[in-house]
């Protein structure tokens, strides 16, 4: 599908792609009144299209702007800043039909600059909006581009290094993959990983399957975050498979410096994942649309499979102590793929299994015997 085409009518991967961050969004505006309350908080789409495709479906800015609008604090707290060189005027039209002007506290902005090629944009993503210790103006930025024009990874580090500023970044794994055996895109390349390029092309020549080839790209992109601003970054991958093949088509990769982020993304992708995956390190939460017609027997059952793994790796580590389950939860997920909910079922199945005892200090009934709280004490035998 070229381009001009792209917004005739909209795959099932790229509804659930846009339903992956305009349900992320208000969450991680929660998160970040219940650390600071900033003046704005700010949604920021480079590529944001005309917001509805032709066949009627609506993608991600007017998403994102119904979610604003059900909630009066976003309503008044939120500034949409939307860009596009195409299709500016045409979301414009869309946006104002559905949210005319006053609708938000904040005016939305619309742009139709050119990213990766006007100095502005990357003005805009460097400048320090910190005031003294906190950010007037935390971000969530979303850049969903055709290819991987204009994502400039040492640009977005330093817009990520200002507190509470977050990354969701769409990946075309089937434009970015023969790239990097092609000359002619180095200096592309180069703005992707402008740190490890060399050893990228190094390692992939030692990787015989095609996943390890693209988890080596995904990893090496989240990593160069952390070599630019030298501190832990949690980045996350969501993974698409093609509609019409059982190839890998694209990855959503969300980037933060926050494990609280880092808990709500997971939680999100489980929630959107239709494809049953072991996280054996190569393997990530993953949605494939052929699933949604033929839907297909799994020889194994692979939730159970995450579920027991996580069993066996907290009670290795936490065998003949005591906590409580928010503490646990705090300390472990950081270190892995599993969402709440993984560690809430394994949890109480080590309950059931007579490996833990669970007790709560609140002195009221609960109805199941672990819940994720402070107030949920695990002694385990």
């Amino acid at each position: 599908m070229g381009n001009e085409t792209f917004f005739d009518n909209q795959t099932a991967s790229s509804k659930i792609k846009a339903s992956i961050v305009s349900e992320y969004f208000p969450s991680y505006c929660k998160i970040i009144v219940n650390k600071y309350m900033p003046n704005e908080i700010r949604f920021i789409d480079l590529f944001a299209g005309p917001g509805i495709y032709q066949d009627g479906n609506i993608s991600t800015p007017i998403l994102i702007a119904k979610q604003c609008q059900q909630d009066s604090f976003l309503k008044s707290k939120v500034r949409l800043i939307f860009n596009d060189k195409e299709y500016t005027e045409n979301l414009k039209t869309n946006f104002n039909s559905q949210f005319p002007d006053g609708t938000f506290s904040k005016k939305p902005h619309f742009g139709n600059k050119t990213v990766g090629q006007d100095e502005n944009i990357r003005k805009f993503l460097l400048s320090n909006t910190h005031v003294g210790k906190n950010n007037e103006s935390p971000s969530l930025l979303f850049i969903d581009p055709f290819g991987y024009k204009g994502i400039e990874t040492s640009v977005l580090a330093q817009f990520l290094k200002n507190w509470g500023n977050e990354i969701f970044l769409f990946i075309n794994i089937k434009r970015i993959h023969p790239a990097l055996e092609n000359d002619k895109f180095e200096d592309l390349m180069k703005d992707l990983f402008p740190t490890t390029l060399k050893q990228v092309k190094e390692d992939r020549r030692y990787l015989l399957s095609v996943p390890e080839r693209i988890n080596l790209i995904i990893q090496s992109l989240g990593k160069e975050y952390e070599s630019i601003l030298k501190s832990k970054i949690f980045y996350t991958a969501f993974k698409f498979q093609e509609e019409d093949s059982d190839a890998t088509s694209h990855y959503i990769l969300h980037i933060t410096k926050g494990s609280r982020g880092f808990d709500l993304v997971k939680t999100i992708y489980n929630d959107f994942a239709n494809v049953g995956t072991v996280f054996d390190g190569i393997n990530t939460y993953t949605f494939d649309a052929k699933k949604l017609e033929n839907e297909t027997v799994e020889l194994f059952d692979m939730k159970s499979i995450n579920i027991d793994n996580l069993k066996d790796s907290i009670y290795l580590a936490y065998k003949d102590k005591s906590l409580t389950a928010h503490q646990l939860f705090e300390e472990h997920q950081i270190k892995n793929l599993y969402s709440r909910n993984h560690y809430t079922t394994a949890l109480r199945e080590l309950v059931t299994e007579q490996k833990l005892i669970s007790n709560y200090t609140d002195n009221k009934l609960h109805r199941f015997p672990v819940l994720i709280s402070k107030e949920c004490v695990l002694t385990f035998k």
